[in-house]
């Protein structure tokens, strides 16, 4: 992360490292195991690395662009797609029979984190809203302001909100947790 709360390097890198793990496994990906067993194997091994840590990004548009890309490229690669095919993105994923869920799976990380800190650590909590100073300096940017932790978190109800379903475990769990399925992509047309 960057002086400024940028991720972008580090999402970069950590897509990097994944794209090398896939490619040392490729004769496993794009065997003629059962599709199921590929897709846990891929969840479990290739997105663990593309994750990690990805409770404390701030995402913008152009991160979840690249993280939406590199989950397709992982969908086509296994299921041995060529770019020049020309099939499309909704095709590749009736064929994983999956949904795009990689944006969906770093809120529900992001959630469970920042839960976690309400209830327990004080410090950190104290950092995350922001109530110690830190030394950062103003430098006089224009347009609109950075994205920050919680961003979007608070897209929802606000941090007060937010706060209060933390502390109440079973209405966190309600709305965050077993039962938070994923999101179904707007498709324009």
């Amino acid at each position: 992360m960057l002086n400024d709360g940028r991720c972008t390097c580090e999402i970069k890198c950590r897509i990097a490292t994944s794209k090398g793990a896939f490619n040392k496994k490729r004769a496993l990906f794009t065997s003629t195991l059962d599709l199921k067993l590929r897709k846990k194997l891929l969840k479990c091994y290739i997105w663990s690395i593309a994750l990690y840590g990805a409770e404390t990004w701030t995402i913008r548009a152009i991160d979840q662009k690249h993280l939406e890309s590199f989950e397709m490229w992982c969908w086509r690669r296994m299921e041995k797609i060529s770019w020049t095919d020309h099939v499309r993105n909704k095709e590749v994923l009736l064929r994983v029979k999956k949904q795009r869920n990689i944006l969906h799976e770093i809120s529900k990380r992001k959630a469970n984190w920042i839960c976690h800190n309400l209830r327990r650590n004080y410090l950190l909590q104290e950092v995350t809203e922001g109530k110690i100073k830190g030394g950062t300096e103003v430098t006089g940017r224009r347009g609109r302001r950075h994205r920050k932790l919680l961003d979007d978190l608070k897209e929802r109800n606000g941090y007060s909100h937010l706060k209060e379903e933390a502390l109440d475990r079973t209405m966190w769990r309600a709305l965050f947790g077993r039962g938070f399925g994923p999101v179904v992509g707007q498709t324009t047309k």
